[in-house]
């Protein structure tokens, strides 16, 4: 039977959903599930949930719990990856100090520089689990859910030959708002999503076979209550003429168009109902406010009497896992080199495209060009990731400024002299966790 390993697993929301989804196929029951965490704390109730689960669904499943990776990853045959690199009190500092520059960032976790921060901190831990994986399940599939998803993908993509694809809800959960919005039932509607992870555009998406992108634009101007519900999303369609993946919170920092001033805060970042409330460190403070309530929710969820609901939900993983070890094949959009798939995004950058999953592995399905406006945001996107991935490889603190100076939000409210100042203080502030940079005296 398969052997599964979690890297990461006191990541407890997501190690219990995969799990559940995981056991729901006939491939996977017996699946040895190796849950891996450096937490003794965390990696407990992790073994705990998955125990739950196990027991309640009477499935022939075994547990292996365990702080080392290699035995997690030892023969594998599917890994998933739900690691954070430094914890919220690292973190936090991604958000706060660019926020004293002025630049207001939101959630902080994908790109601009508290993304690419995150990324200089994640990436050599990615290689190590990566070059691990080369040595003891070398025919294993990668599953990554991981921020920022773009830049560690591509560098395991780069510097890897394990076969690995990013993971986000993004798309399908676009798709099913889109959907409901519209009044349209999931079963009946086809899309083609295409872009940058939590940049991807609904190039096309149709109900019955027709065009629906017309009846989504009649939604959003003829309905308040659902213009408010995205209102930075919103306002790209109405303007750039294709919906975008991701939630308002996210893209309303990765452009030029909504946090660079006050008043473009307060009107389009405060008050949706999408997000919550998209003020400057929400996320610090709610991250902050998780860590001292995780065990009493854990603690809660673990109880006998609360019920337990084992219908599988919508992950990608659980139905890639099973594609893969000859189940069903699965057409997912999945993050991956642009071997030509998007023909006017740069040739290998890290692109999310629909992918088949099967016995085979991973199969990407060529897109062509996006639209100019749509490819244009992606485009500055890709070259300050690119520049991103390979300083972190290399150790470049200049390619490491030159990456965050062509942030969008960051240049919109910096100059070049202010920007290099917030870059050395970041880097003054993450000494200890970058080893791969010359740090300055």
């Amino acid at each position: 039977m398969p052997k599964i390993a979690f890297i990461g697993a006191g990541s407890f929301g997501f190690t219990r959903v995969l799990v559940k989804d995981l056991l729901t196929f006939p491939l996977l029951r017996g699946s040895t599930l190796a849950l891996m965490d450096v937490d003794d704390e965390r990696l407990e109730f992790a073994r705990r949930s998955v125990q739950r689960i196990i027991d309640e669904g009477k499935y022939p499943a075994k547990i292996i719990a365990t702080k080392d990776r290699r035995e997690a990853l030892k023969g594998a045959d599917a890994v998933l990856c739900t690691i954070l690199a430094g914890g919220v009190q690292v973190w936090r500092h991604d958000i706060e100090i660019p926020k004293k520059f002025g630049v207001d960032i939101n959630i902080g976790d994908t790109r601009g520089p508290s993304g690419i921060f995150r990324a200089f901190r994640t990436i050599p831990v990615m290689l190590d689990i990566c070059r691990d994986m080369e040595r003891y399940c070398p025919n294993a599939l990668l599953l990554n859910y991981t921020n920022p998803m773009a830049m560690l993908c591509r560098a395991m993509q780069r510097r890897s030959s394990v076969k690995v694809t990013g993971l986000c809800h993004s798309v399908q959960g676009t798709a099913l708002m889109l959907a409901r919005w519209i009044g349209a039932p999931m079963n009946e509607v086809t899309y083609l999503s295409a872009g940058v992870n939590h940049q991807s555009w609904f190039i096309k998406y149709d109900w019955k076979k027709r065009d629906a992108i017309p009846l989504i634009r009649k939604a959003i101007e003829g309905s308040r209550k659902i213009h408010n519900e995205e209102q930075v999303r919103n306002e790209m369609f109405l303007q750039l003429g294709y919906y975008v993946t991701e939630s308002s919170g996210h893209n309303s920092e990765y452009n030029w168009w909504f946090r660079k001033r006050p008043d473009l805060i307060r009107k389009y970042c405060t008050h949706s109902t999408g997000w919550n409330p998209g003020k400057y460190a929400y996320i610090v403070k709610y991250y902050l406010a998780r860590e001292k309530s995780w065990r009493r929710d854990a603690e809660k969820w673990l109880s006998p009497s609360t019920p337990l609901d084992l219908k599988r939900g919508h992950e990608y993983a659980a139905s890639i896992i099973s594609a893969w070890m000859g189940g069903e094949p699965f057409l997912f959009n999945g993050n991956v080199p642009n071997s030509g798939l998007i023909t006017n995004l740069p040739e290998g950058a890290c692109v999310e495209v629909p992918v088949y999953a099967d016995r085979n592995g991973l199969n990407a399905v060529h897109v062509g060009a996006l639209p100019p406006q749509c490819a244009a945001l992606n485009g500055i996107t890709v070259a300050s990731e690119e520049m991103a991935v390979e300083a972190a490889l290399t150790g470049d603190r200049e390619l490491a400024f030159h990456a965050i100076a062509y942030d969008p939000l960051t240049a919109a409210v910096l100059s070049l002299a202010e920007t290099r100042k917030m870059v050395d203080a970041m880097f003054r502030k993450n000494r200890e966790y970058l080893p791969q940079f010359k740090m300055k005296k």
